[in-house]
């Protein structure tokens, strides 16, 4: 039986930690961690939302909204009630909803850039009728919601919500971890720690929610209907698609209470290294869905690399180009006909093309064009 916390102070900006640097020394940068951790808590005592208690977002006005010729449902719970009236709303409403997604965001609002909001936008050229909550403290902010406003007057179904961590991971086995972490038991390790703490609360929100989580450089490109219990492969055994050898943890579709996400969990609290990129994130999805094919057999499904991740991260900088002879605009042509032929979406490795401005005529300016709603800023 689920408790009210109503009462409960969320931890807004936990995320906030990129601009602190790590050191070699453990005691340095558990120090560290303790006074992030001191100012989260105090900053917190402004805002009791958390995750279960403002789950989407509220409108003041009506409760549909009309948009196009379409009725689009308001996400607005009864005012005045309880967290656990709010939930047991949302619980009786779910089914409205034709995809909920999940993206997180432990950074600085400001750096939510035109290429996330782009991301977001093709949530919903995909899934008009789809809601998506962004869980992040820094975005459940005013300027936030000034990013949003394009889609919000639309009519989309979009939220940022400041995520409660304690009660996000309670009942689960990385409850102990954050504990220690918040103690100062733990080393969080030279990797920024805003990486991990959306390793594990993807993992968190798919556990006791489900749905489909997304990276925000995820770009949509057809609908995720149909689409249960899967992960995406990387890279596999050249010339056999269904021999996978990396998996990657950037799109994640779950139903609620899957026992591989809680082995997941369970993996990132018992193996934790803060000094190894990719261990508690791709690798950690990888080397457990190894391990569950043989234990909890075929409930989940891998899909190819040419379902999320059509381009790798090599490649990828080649799509942000313009065709500048008859070779490139036939390379364009094939890079297109499978990406809308076979592909759910495209990664665009943002750690990689962040930089990179987007070419007029590029195979990334095309699909961008064809699966945006606001379409503002392309061409960046």
């Amino acid at each position: 039986m689920e408790k009210d916390n109503s009462n409960k102070k969320s931890l807004s900006e936990i995320l906030d930690v990129r601009h602190y640097r790590h050191t070699n020394s453990p005691v340095f940068s558990t120090a560290i961690f303790a006074v992030i951790m001191l100012l989260v808590v105090a900053g917190t005592i402004l805002s009791n939302m958390s995750l279960e208690s403002t789950f989407f977002w509220s409108s003041p006005t009506s409760e549909v909204t009309q948009m196009n010729g379409m009725e689009r449902k308001s996400l607005a719970p009864p005012k005045n009630t309880t967290s656990r009236d709010r939930m047991a709303w949302l619980r009786s409403h779910l089914s409205e909803f034709e995809v909920r997604f999940f993206m997180t965001w432990f950074s600085p609002a400001e750096y939510f850039g035109k290429r996330e909001l782009l991301a977001v936008e093709s949530v919903f050229k995909a899934h008009p009728q789809g809601c998506l909550m962004i869980v992040s403290g820094s975005m459940d902010s005013l300027e936030g919601d000034i990013i949003l406003k394009p889609l919000h007057d639309r009519g989309y179904k979009v939220s940022a919500v400041t995520p409660d961590m304690s009660l996000l991971l309670e009942n689960t086995p990385a409850k102990t971890w954050f504990q220690e972490m918040k103690s100062c038991k733990r080393d969080p390790g030279r990797i920024p720690l805003h990486q991990n703490l959306s390793n594990l609360a993807r993992l968190a929100i798919l556990y006791k929610y489900g749905g489909v989580y997304l990276d925000t450089d995820f770009i949509v490109t057809r609908s995720f209907q149909g689409l249960k219990n899967t992960i995406g492969a990387q890279t596999v055994v050249e010339g056999d698609s269904k021999n996978w050898t990396r998996l990657n943890n950037a799109v994640l579709i779950f139903e609620k209470d899957h026992p591989l996400v809680y082995s997941f969990i369970e993996e990132f609290a018992s193996t934790f290294d803060g000094n190894k990129w990719g261990h508690n994130g791709p690798y950690l999805v990888t080397r457990v869905a190894q391990r569950a094919r043989e234990t909890i057999g075929g409930n989940f499904t891998v899909l190819p690399p040419v379902a999320f991740y059509p381009f790798n991260w090599l490649d990828i900088p080649r799509l942000f180009q313009t065709p500048r002879s008859s070779n490139d605009s036939t390379l364009l042509k094939a890079d297109l006909v499978k990406l809308n032929r076979y592909s759910y979406g495209l990664h665009l490795w943002n750690k990689i093309t962040r930089k990179i401005k987007i070419g007029k005529g590029s195979v990334i300016d095309i699909i961008i064009s064809d699966h945006c709603v606001v379409c503002r800023g392309i061409q960046r």
